[in-house]
């Protein structure tokens, strides 16, 4: 238990399981974000889908980045927190026909398209509302962003975005369709990415696509390079802020970037994910004939990474300074997936204790659900707590 770090008396009044969010942390990992932007003139669209927490989301709309978003309900939230309509792009394999009037309603910066039949629907509801819209290609560049296969997104078999063989037929289109407006590409090769040789790819795959491109006499004034950026799971303490820098440089570095070119990125989990932690209370100490179980009152129901991609979380007993055991630490949910981690080290549990499962930030809260009738659990503030 590192002492200090929460407020465990004011938690234990707290109905758990519950997200803590720690906003100094937030505010220093977007001041980083912004420095490094402004260093380079580069542009952030924060990808809601990782966090949509009305306070988180107000709070980096007053930073000043920009606004990703994959679906009506994510623009209007959007709209709401202060985000400008004229920094939010809409990006989605199957944006539903009022979604797309709510963007063009309310005159979003981009649509990045992911289909032939998507741009022929979107021409067709700009002219209904005799509207010009802006819009990007969303190319897949087939570049393996060395990650967990349900978190990838870059290659040809995934079902986002468009194969570069494919691109020939849109470019012919275009000029047919006089409410469109061409601005750029988009790229999204995955999330969760460590590996910086994958970003290193994406900008060799870059290059020869502008080039190619530009022989055909098409120019790239905007290219989005999506996110993906990932964060230490396993220190947080140590590594509370991304490496920004270093992505950032590698675009920097590698990219031939042509005159008056804006780069935009779409980062989510690198903003937002080390400033949550869920909290959750010990139920029952458990003990078998080979383990002992700590089951807790949160489950995959308020936190659902590591049964659907097997991901790692510090776990934290932040109520005990006994001598360290060992538990599988369950959840209550009635699937045997319901497991946070299995010989996990802990100081000694007892029932009562708080539990904490640390960098929960991104695609935490946002994904609960409400699986066995259970209710959304609550998110506090350590600026109002």
């Amino acid at each position: 238990m590192i002492k200090g770090l929460f407020p465990v008396e004011r938690f234990k009044e707290l109905k758990t399981p519950f997200y803590y969010y720690d906003i100094d942390l937030l505010q220093k990992t977007l001041r980083t974000v912004r420095a490094e932007l402004d260093k380079y003139g580069y542009h952030c669209h924060y990808a809601i889908k990782a966090n949509a927490n009305p306070r988180i989301l107000r709070i980096i709309a007053e930073s000043g980045l920009g606004v990703d978003c994959v679906s009506g309900g994510e623009i209007q939230a959007a709209l709401e927190s202060g985000f400008s309509a004229s920094k939010i792009v809409f990006a989605g394999v199957g944006k539903a026909d009022w979604e797309i009037n709510l963007g063009l309603d309310n005159n979003i910066a981009c649509f990045n398209v992911e289909s032939l039949a998507e741009l022929r629907v979107l021409n067709e509801l700009s002219e209904a509302k005799g509207k010009t819209t802006t819009i990007a290609f969303r190319i897949n560049p087939n570049v393996n962003a060395h990650t967990h296969t349900k978190i990838t997104t870059g290659l040809s078999e995934n079902k986002f975005g468009i194969n570069i063989s494919q691109l020939p037929a849109l470019f012919d289109e275009l000029p047919h369709m006089k409410n469109i407006r061409f601005t750029g590409i988009h790229f999204h090769i995955g999330s969760q990415i460590t590996d910086m040789s994958a970003f290193q790819n994406l900008c060799i795959r870059f290059n020869e696509i502008q080039d190619d491109l530009e022989t055909k006499g098409i120019m790239l004034p905007h290219v989005n390079f999506g996110g993906g950026l990932g964060i230490d799971y396993y220190h947080p303490n140590h590594i509370p802020i991304p490496e920004f820098e270093t992505y950032f440089g590698v675009f920097q570095k590698l990219i031939k970037q042509r005159s008056g070119q804006q780069f935009h990125f779409e980062l989510g989990r690198s903003i937002v994910g080390q400033c949550g932690t869920m909290i959750s209370k010990v139920l029952y100490v458990k003990k078998g004939e080979v383990k002992k179980f700590a089951i807790v009152d949160a489950g995959f129901t308020e936190l659902i990474r590591p049964a659907m991609y097997d991901a790692y979380h510090r776990i934290e007993n932040i109520t005990s300074n006994e001598d360290i055991d060992v538990y599988d630490v369950v959840g209550p949910i009635c699937e045997s997936s319901d497991v946070f981690g299995k010989e996990v080290e802990l100081n000694k549990v007892r029932r009562n204790d708080l539990i904490a499962f640390r960098s929960a930030g991104a695609y935490g809260e946002i994904m609960a659900s409400q699986y066995n009738c259970r209710p959304l659990p609550m998110g506090y503030f350590s600026d109002t707590i």
